[in-house]
Parts: C-alpha cells; structure tokens; sequence
C-alpha cells in the first residue's frame, strides 16, 4: 500500500503543565466488565493519560489485586481524581492521601455538588484548586462550561481547565458548544472536554471546536463492545482535530456549485 493511502497523522503534541502527549484522548477506569477488559480498551484507546479514581485503589492493601496491576506506569500518566467529594476538604485530603501512596500529584480534581445531577460545585471546587496548588499539586480541574469560573481556575494556576460537555455518564454530547468555543478564547490554558460523550461524533465535534482533548470513561466502558469503542474514540479524536487543523469551509445558507460553471455549451 503506498503512502497516499496511509492514515495522515496530526504532529502537534497536547502540552500539559510542559509535558507533552501524542494522544489527545484521556480515558477513565470505571464500569468495564473486568480489568482485562479495561486494560484492553485502554491499549486500544491509544490514550497516554489514564484517570483513576482514587477511592477505588485500595491504597492500604497493595497486595490484593488492583486496576494499578493492569495499568503500566511507563507507558501511561496516571491521573488520580477526586470522584465522589463533595466538599473542598474532601477533595484535598483524597489527593494528599494519592500522593502520599505514590500516585501522583498530577490530579483530576472533581468536586461534585449532588448525587443526582453530579454538576461540579465551583465554589467549592475554587477553594480546593487554591489550597492544592500552593501545596505544588498540577490541577486539572472537572468544572462547568462556564467561561467565568474557568478564567478563574486558570488564573489560581490550573494547567488546563475541564469543562463538561453534558452530565456525567448522560452520553449527551455538547449541548453548549458557543461556551466551550467562548472558555477557549478566554482562556490560554488547555481545555480538555471531560464528560457526556455517548459516541465517537461527540468526541470529534469537541476536537472539531478546537478543544484540546476530550476525557471520557462511560461513553467507551458502557458501549456494547468496549475495546471496538475505544478504537472508534482514538479514530474521532484524530479525525477531529485534522478537520480543526484543515479549517472547514464556511456554513451558507444557499448551494454553491462545486464545478465551474464558465465555458458551459449553451
């Protein structure tokens, strides 16, 4: 096969707090039928930043089996999160405790405001961003499409701000992309788009905008076939971001004729 039919390759690498990162998909470790099937799709995924929440690693008993048995950290950023606090203090003992067990200080901060929607609760989410980062922790924090409360994470000195794209785990899609579009002019840190992908066109609508990534746990462990998702996923994100790169052509209201229309027999 000759190289004009080989897949083009987008080069420009996702630089987060000056590291850098071929893949621009970032995948969670939740809901898979089993670890074998996780470790499957992640390799699939071509993911280089894995999430894992930190409540779900039993850091007390590393002898007994665990999701980090499956995860190599040579070959992927572990990413601990705070899923499943609700207030800043929780959310900042949960990431002392992952550093302290060797995880990382490189954290997915999520500090959600009710069981039933799991909307982030900024302010909360604010004061925690504040205390981690004087503490030298890198934050990437799980936030509303807010292009507010994202100009503020970022001047706290988050390395990149992380807007939903719907509720987590509704598979929703971007139901607001003229925020998201807003969050990135107003911002200069990366924006990562963590939650409500459902299929592989609302990952490449997010690259498509110009986020630079998108994050995602249910969208590719709920799905049928897991492993074919997370390859789907890996194809979108590419696609998506070759399509922002190339510059689509302007929406009109009326057809434009695609062939010259001059010189036509009469």
């Amino acid at each position: 096969m000759g190289k004009e039919n080989e897949m083009p390759k987008v080069t420009d690498k996702l630089v987060i707090a000056g590291r850098e990162f071929s893949s621009r998909l970032m995948v969670g470790t939740g809901k898979y039928a089993d670890f074998q099937q996780m470790a499957r799709a992640i390799e699939v995924s071509g993911a280089e930043i894995v999430t894992v929440a930190v409540r779900r690693v039993n850091i007390s008993d590393r002898g007994k089996e665990s999701l980090l048995d499956f995860i190599d950290p040579k070959k992927y950023t572990l990413l601990p999160n705070t899923a499943g606090c609700y207030t800043a203090d929780d959310a900042v003992r949960t990431c002392r405790l992952a550093r302290e067990a060797g995880l990382s200080d490189f954290v997915k901060l999520e500090v959600l405001g009710d069981e039933k929607t799991l909307f982030p609760d900024n302010e909360e989410l604010l004061k925690a961003a504040k205390i981690l980062i004087s503490e030298g922790f890198t934050v990437l924090p799980y936030t509303s499409d807010d292009p507010i409360v994202c100009r503020k994470l970022e001047d706290l000195g988050c390395a990149a701000v992380m807007p939903l794209g719907a509720p987590i785990g509704s598979g929703l899609g971007i139901r607001n992309p003229y925020n998201i579009r807003i969050i990135m002019e107003n911002v200069k840190v990366p924006v990562i788009v963590d939650a409500g992908v459902g299929t592989a066109s609302d990952a490449a609508i997010a690259m498509e905008l110009g986020c630079d990534g998108v994050l995602m746990n249910t969208g590719i462990a709920g799905a049928k076939d897991p492993v074919a998702m997370a390859e789907a996923m890996k194809l979108a994100v590419i696609a998506g971001r070759l399509a922002y790169k190339a510059g689509r052509i302007p929406k009109k209201l009326y057809a434009t004729a695609s062939s010259p229309i001059e010189g036509m027999v009469g």
